[in-house]
């Protein structure tokens, strides 16, 4: 069996539902804090959080450890942490990929901006697992991946495509409730 393509299609038709939502996605809901002390990305002089990350005038909201329990977080959050901290950072990693990090990011000022950024780092992940052929995915994963290093890269592609799919619902949901609470 050839499980490269198998990966690559489960990915894909999630990413088929997910990211049409985003098409028409507005500054207004990107930034819309749905409860009080969300996480979101914004101007470093309104940051919120104790650690506040990012290399620009925007910054994504951020405590390590993370407080318990974490608070809700912004389309904008989430879209940043699908864009550096699933796809970005393990391209970077595995791919050959421009280095990132949640510090050297310079975080999306408009949803326009950070769908764009976000096709760039999903093609880029793609792209990558494409290339790795049967036998990539059967090699380990790397000194990139930490204490997950000795893991074969299949393991790596099973757990963002499941990080895509858990976080691309969660956006989902808050544009479900972005819209009905405006009629």
């Amino acid at each position: 069996m050839d499980w490269n393509p198998l990966l690559r299609d489960q990915v894909e038709f999630q990413w088929s539902s997910f990211r049409p939502r985003l098409d028409d996605l507005t500054d207004e809901q990107y930034f819309w804090e749905p409860a009080p002390g969300c996480w979101s990305v914004r101007p470093r002089a309104e940051a919120t959080s104790p650690m506040a990350a990012g290399a620009g005038e925007m910054v994504i909201d951020f405590a390590f450890p993370p407080p318990d329990p974490p608070p809700l977080t912004t389309i904008a959050w989430r879209l940043e942490h699908i864009i550096v901290g699933v796809l970005a950072m393990r391209v970077a990693g595995h791919f050959g990929g421009p280095a990132i990090d949640y510090t050297t990011r310079r975080y999306a000022a408009t949803a326009r901006e950070a769908v764009a950024d976000l096709d760039e780092a999903y093609a880029a992940w793609t792209a990558g697992v494409r290339e790795l052929g049967e036998a990539g995915l059967a090699r380990p994963c790397g000194p990139s991946e930490g204490p997950y290093a000795e893991e074969p890269m299949a393991v790596l592609v099973l757990h963002i495509h499941r990080e895509l799919l858990h976080h691309g619902a969660e956006i989902a949901l808050l544009l479900d409730l972005h819209r009905a609470r405006s009629g």
